[in-house]
């Protein structure tokens, strides 16, 4: 089994079909509430934008996904979403970013 990053709309998503299924726990109820939300973007929407964002150069699968999550506006935020990875942003790639994000807003 493969592990991979998975967005807020796609944990609701996977939950929610889940739940059609078989019925849930009470802790994963409360993370598809959870999920349901906090994510602002359909499943769909964030697969898309997550795709996008992968293409630009210093952004990680990782980094796709927290941004898809929290759909930054300010370089600030982003510059808090690669802290950990110590990637030094350039301007033309925080502008590229944020742009690909407002495409979605």
């Amino acid at each position: 089994m493969a592990e991979r990053y998975v967005s807020l709309a796609e944990v609701n998503s996977l939950l929610a079909a889940e739940k059609e299924n078989r019925g849930l726990l009470t802790l994963q109820n409360a993370s598809m509430e959870h999920a349901k939300v906090m994510s602002r973007l359909s499943a769909e929407d964030a697969k898309k934008l997550i795709a996008e964002l992968k293409a630009i150069p210093p952004v990680t699968d990782f980094a796709a996904v927290k941004i898809a999550d929290i759909l930054p506006l300010f370089p600030v935020d982003l510059r808090a979403i690669f802290s950990k990875e110590r990637v030094n942003l350039e301007p033309e790639a925080i502008e590229k970013i944020l742009a690909t994000v407002a495409k979605y807003l």
